[in-house]
């Protein structure tokens, strides 16, 4: 058994609740809201984050393969604000856009969970961040989930401090 196991579960866990507490944060947001406010005057909407989650998580499988199939891979950058564009993200259906996701993650969450001893010890390499081990992926999408999600509460929460000041 591999000494991790505690840890992996737990992130798994996390990954899973991770998704369902995007899904309560954006029930309520309208496609509008969704379209409209940002994260800054450059920055992106709530539905370009669930997109962008969505897109990530598939590159993050191809990572877990690439880590499998090859001795100590480097793997591709992406290009989050090209990938952006070229899907269109701010064209997307929200709730299209989150059941997606929800897929995306659950495909993910099963590539992890079959996964051997062995293959948790493989390795890559992250263009910018350098040397990942298998453990590091998992930990990396938890930690872009947390990233994205307070980066969507924010947007959101400026956008009810905007509406409060103009009906006061």
């Amino acid at each position: 058994m591999h000494p991790l196991i505690g840890l992996h579960t737990r992130t798994l866990a996390t990954l899973q609740l991770n998704a369902a507490m995007l899904g309560h944060i954006i029930k309520p947001v309208t496609q509008q809201t969704a379209t409209t406010l940002r994260d800054g005057p450059k920055g992106w909407t709530t539905l370009e984050v669930v997109c962008h989650l969505c897109d990530f998580d598939e590159i993050f499988r191809e990572r877990v393969k690439l880590v499998v199939e090859q001795d100590d891979p480097t793997f591709p950058m992406a290009d989050q604000d090209k990938l952006a564009v070229e899907r269109a993200y701010n064209q997307q259906d929200l709730g299209q856009a989150y059941q997606a996701l929800c897929a995306a993650r659950q495909a993910l969450i099963r590539q992890f969970e079959s996964l051997t001893d062995e293959q948790w010890e493989r390795t890559g390499r992250h263009p910018a961040r350098g040397h990942f081990t298998m453990t590091d992926v998992l930990t990396h999408v938890a930690w872009h989930d947390a990233n994205h999600l307070e980066q969507i509460t924010r947007i959101l929460t400026q956008g009810e401090s905007a509406l409060s000041s103009r009906i006061a």
